[in-house]
């Protein structure tokens, strides 16, 4: 077991079981032990590769799109831009340099939200001279019109889960094993006011934090202008079904296995954050496939054009990025990832992605 493991181990002990948000919430937020504070988790040697280490294109494009939304918001300058788990800080990078280019003159703030140090370490090095500055959170991010976006940030946010039972819904909990090792398990007792219908066995997830959150900076594009551009994978519709996953190594792993040593996910339920946006005034745009969201802002257009300078073997790297990103199969990164904007009321319409 792991170091997290036992100390997981000792609360369950010592408390009784958890639910399966506060088992994410200290398997990927630990101060000591937690999966995003002791490791760069992505690409080769890591756990998984996101859209902006695959290709420079996905942060071009979304640079392109905030410049039209900025003239769009009116034009403010400064322009707040600011990301949400900005990984390594490449999306940022390629973005700016892409927005500096389509919008010349404008004064632009970066700003990145950030709990690792370790992946602090590589955007500081990325953005060496950018003028960025960093949040522990989002609610210390300067007023004014901004651009939020959040590339597979919400997926990592904590859920609740319930099992349905004969007698109504039971939290999914982690508790002990026989032999003392974690397990999954159902609170004894139906918890009151869930009515969503469904078989016996169904799994629901309830992603209380993402939905606070889409809340809170729905608020705030209302109140003060702007845009939260939202990149994930999940699904449209409300539905059933157990999606918590763990990744090491680019497989799929057990998620009790190796509590702090490999990621955890759950996918992202767009219709309950659309509403959510929406019962906090915002317009929807979206959600839309990924892959036609990059096809229409000129994904291949831009293949083309770096492929005038390249090799073979650059050619080759381009091609492959852009068969990857709009991968159409559902399990493929082109479907299977979504693309969502919560706006200001009367901000649209917007490249590549109608309201919803």
């Amino acid at each position: 077991m792991t170091p997290l493991g036992s100390e997981i181990a000792a609360i369950v002990r010592e408390t009784g079981p958890i639910g399966i948000d506060r088992y994410m919430a200290l398997c990927l937020g630990h101060p000591v032990h937690g999966y995003y504070r002791t490791r760069d988790p992505l690409g080769a040697r890591g756990d998984f590769t996101t859209a902006p280490e695959i290709t420079q294109m996905f942060g071009e494009l979304v640079g392109a799109w905030a410049a039209y939304v900025h003239r769009a918001m009116g034009g403010p300058d400064p322009l707040l831009i600011a990301e949400l788990g900005p990984g390594r800080g490449t999306l940022m990078a390629d973005a700016l340099r892409a927005l500096g280019a389509a919008a010349p003159g404008v004064r632009i703030a970066p700003h990145l939200v950030e709990t690792s140090p370790v992946l602090r370490q590589a955007q500081e090095s990325r953005l060496a001279g950018a003028g960025a500055t960093w949040h522990a959170s989002p609610d210390t991010l300067p007023d004014g019109p901004a651009i939020l976006i959040a590339n597979e940030f919400f997926d990592c946010l904590p859920v609740r889960q319930f099992v349905r039972a004969p007698d109504g819904w039971h939290e999914r909990l982690v508790g002990l094993g026989a032999e003392g090792s974690l397990a999954f398990g159902l609170a004894p007792e139906p918890t009151p006011g869930i009515a969503a219908q469904a078989p016996t066995g169904a799994v629901v997830s309830v992603p209380g934090p993402g939905l606070d959150l889409v809340r809170a900076l729905a608020r705030r594009v209302c109140a003060q202008g702007g845009v939260l551009l939202v990149f994930d994978y999940g699904y449209v519709r409300p539905g059933f079904g157990d999606t918590l996953q763990a990744l090491s190594g680019h497989a799929f792993a057990d998620p009790l296995a190796a509590p702090g040593e490999a990621d955890l996910t759950c996918h992202v339920d767009f219709a309950a954050l659309a509403l959510a946006a929406r019962e906090a005034g915002a317009t929807v745009h979206g959600p839309t496939d990924q892959g036609a969201f990059l096809a229409a802002l000129g994904l291949r257009e831009r293949a083309a054009k770096l492929r005038l300078r390249a090799d073979d073997a650059q050619a080759e790297a381009i091609d492959a990025a852009v068969a990857r990103l709009t991968d159409d199969r559902p399990e493929g990164m082109g479907r299977l990832f979504k693309v969502m904007a919560v706006a200001a009321p009367g901000l649209g319409p917007l490249p590549g992605i109608s309201p919803g």
